[in-house]
């Protein structure tokens, strides 16, 4: 028998709590008398409504009939519940009133202090039954030593199988009867709420409603499982902390400012893109390795659409000048350019995925050596100048705020981007699909999903993403172009998208994971480069971010399993 049942069995519970019980039961029948022919009324009324609504066997007249007859009852159903309305508020302070002054002090104190006693005799008992169980085992090793040979050596490992058989066995019941600790506790807690829940008809105040939520995080609270799913958040937090703590020492100067804290929200958007692109392809348990290719190519294609004047290089020989077309033209068209490119070679990739089964890590490496060749050769591995000066002002102003200073606008195009890209993963058919084909693509496939399509589909949303966010750091960094642009860049973003929670292994991943490790990732690389760390060292940093994030995945994933 568990201790708590020993301490305070739960007859003595009923006992304390029958006051209580006779007290707000007698106020509760008085409420449901005074409800009956309001509240009541009106709720069976509407039930009735919406079932003739919805009954095909009435005619038009007959529904328009009973419909006519119960809105003229719950008019009169209205007028009970305004006159008793005052009543019932009454009762209903009343009775809480009266489990504010008794119910903790004369039920759930006991309880509580009952249940803190038995965790301290469990806790002994539990000792001494592993006290117990080491003694014995170590006469049984003893034992073990006048034996010889082959038969010694088959025994001692029995006697070791046994032994953590037993240990295995103490520890599974003291974690039971922590359990049963545990329950009778929250049991003894919600029992109130329960109780204010027939009182209110189920609408709690903000008070109450928040009391039951932080119970119940306590009552489902897992260490373990908390520092598996969030360990990684909060060591890098505190690297951060210390960081911020480090730089005024080192370089004279905090690192937490609202200048730092903007040049690392710009710096963090057009990446963005390229994680949201990338996360949809590691939901489907892929990856794309030519990400920072891609943004080398649409920071070429734009830069020379936008370029400041004739280009001063060429492109498989060909100077461009598009000086005669309008800026504003010349910088949709320049997104539309790097959008088309990116998504080509995606769909590429995405159909070799798709159709012949190859692994994204082959298609898209095949994508990374294509664009970097093409590109490189077709511009000689020049990089183009600037952009004209106005289209930054165009694309991407900074709001002026009195008292604040400037707040860039290309955050603005960042936050769109993900609630779209949320609304496409959350509210669509196409999204729900996505989810579906990364559990299981066979299972999707049985169930009517059209495999095929939904990857190349992730692919085509991952080029768009990609050519966009391509476009913003053209603006961003008013031109610059080059084919060597964007390297280590996809490293960052399936990062990014590693460390927010978004598993390789397929179906699993949140839009606010992303967010979150792309700011991470931003926020990190700001700070350590502030700090004057050697870039070398970053990667170094990066790796191990990268490692423990996957290590933490797999952690998860064998636990499931």
């Amino acid at each position: 028998m568990s201790e708590i049942n020993e301490i305070l069995p739960l007859e003595r519970e009923e006992e304390l709590r029958r006051p209580i019980d006779e007290y707000v039961g007698r106020l509760q029948g008085e409420i449901d008398a005074l409800r009956k022919d309001g509240s009541d009324r009106i709720q069976a009324l509407t039930t009735h409504i919406r079932h003739l609504k919805e009954d095909k066997g009435l005619t038009k007249a007959e529904r328009a009939e009973g419909i006519a007859a119960d809105k003229s009852a719950m008019v009169e159903a209205q007028k009970v519940e305004a006159a008793n309305r005052a009543a019932i508020s009454e009762k209903i302070k009343d009775a809480e009133g009266y489990l504010k002054a008794h119910y903790t002090e004369e039920v759930y104190g006991p309880v509580k202090e009952a249940c803190r006693q038995a965790k301290v005799k469990e806790k002994e008992n539990y000792r001494k039954k592993l006290a117990e169980l080491n003694l014995k085992r170590k006469e049984n090793v003893e034992a073990l030593k006048k034996l010889t040979g082959a038969e010694r050596k088959q025994e001692k490992k029995d006697e070791r199988h046994v032994y953590k058989s037993q240990r295995f066995d103490v520890q599974m019941v003291y974690r039971q009867e922590l359990q049963h600790i545990k329950d009778r506790k929250h049991e003894s807690f919600s029992y109130r709420y329960h109780l204010i829940d027939q009182l209110r008809a189920s609408h709690f105040t903000f008070a109450q409603a928040q009391a039951q939520k932080w119970e119940n995080k306590g009552y489902t609270f897992n260490l373990k499982e908390f520092l598996l799913k969030n360990g990684l958040y909060i060591v890098i937090v505190l690297i951060f902390v210390a960081l911020a703590i480090i730089t005024p020492m080192r370089k004279g100067t905090p690192l937490i400012t609202f200048g730092n804290v903007m040049t690392i929200l710009q710096q963090a958007s057009p990446r963005m893109f390229l994680a949201l692109g990338v996360a949809g392809l590691i939901l489907l348990t892929g990856t794309d390795l030519s990400i920072g290719r891609m943004v080398g190519m649409g920071m070429v294609a734009s830069t020379i659409i936008m370029h400041q004047g004739p280009n001063t290089g060429a492109v498989f020989g060909h100077v461009f000048d598009l000086t005669a077309l309008p800026v504003p033209v010349r910088a949709v068209l320049a997104l539309l350019v790097s959008i088309l490119l990116c998504t080509m070679f995606t769909s590429i990739a995405g159909i070799f995925t798709a159709k012949f089964k190859m692994h994204p890590f082959i298609a898209t490496m095949s994508n990374m050596l294509m664009i970097f060749g093409l590109v490189t050769y077709a511009t000689k591995g020049v990089s183009f100048g600037a952009i004209e000066s106005s289209i930054p002002k165009m694309i991407i102003p900074k709001i002026r705020i009195p008292g604040v200073g400037d707040i860039p606008t290309i955050i603005l195009w960042a936050v769109a981007a993900v609630a779209i890209v949320w609304f496409i993963w959350n509210k669509t058919r196409f999204g729900k699909n996505l989810y579906a084909v990364g559990g299981n693509a066979e299972a999707a496939a049985v169930s009517g999903i059209n495999v095929f399509l939904v990857t190349l589909g992730a692919f085509i949303m991952a080029g768009i993403l990609y050519g966009f966010g391509s476009w913003l750091e053209c603006a961003r960094m008013t031109g610059s172009g080059s084919a060597a642009y964007g390297q280590g860049w996809d490293m960052d973003a399936i990062a990014s998208c590693v460390v927010g929670g978004v598993s390789f292994t397929g179906g699993i991943g949140k839009i606010s994971g992303v967010v979150v490790g792309v700011l991470i990732f931003t926020s990190l690389t700001y700070a350590l480069t502030v700090l004057g760390i050697d870039t070398n060292l970053q990667f170094v940093f990066e790796g191990i971010i990268i490692l423990t994030a996957v290590t933490l995945d797999c952690l998860k994933y064998v636990r499931k399993k």
